[in-house]
């Protein structure tokens, strides 16, 4: 898997309209995981906010998306990271770290509950990323 550059929106409350809304106009394959579906750890009053959802095209747009909470608030303005995806962990990890020279780690990469290694950052332009490593699928 090559790594891929893909916009991450992040909303409060609205992850779920927004991302129909965006399928309905783009097509392609959207799924909506909110804190309930993912049995993560979360506050009941979260249960129907979206911890992930992803709309991806035939055509190769990829958009994903989460609702902030008490806890993550959300500005709008400030809502949006770039995300790395990819399987090659070396150069994934040096992206990251490169990134974070000068900026803010808000998460170290880490292995996450849904078995990937992810981590969140702000550079030193104020940009935000994401990186997510997947494990390479085998054929």
């Amino acid at each position: 898997m090559k790594t891929t550059l893909n916009p991450y929106l992040n909303f409060m409350g609205q992850s779920k309209d927004a991302m129909e809304f965006y399928h309905s106009v783009l097509g392609g394959d959207l799924t909506v995981q909110t804190y309930k579906d993912a049995g993560f750890p979360h506050d009941p009053k979260d249960d129907d906010l979206v911890i992930h959802a992803n709309l991806m095209t035939e055509d190769g747009i990829n958009i994903m998306a989460s609702d902030g909470n008490d806890e993550h608030q959300v500005h709008m303005g400030d809502n949006v990271h770039l995300s790395l995806v990819g399987t090659d962990e070396a150069q994934l990890t040096q992206y990251f770290n490169g990134l974070a020279e000068g900026g803010t780690v808000e998460m170290a990469l880490a292995k996450q509950f849904w078995g990937d290694t992810y981590g969140q950052l702000t550079d030193r332009f104020g940009v935000h990323w994401t990186v997510n490593i997947t494990k390479e699928e085998e054929k």
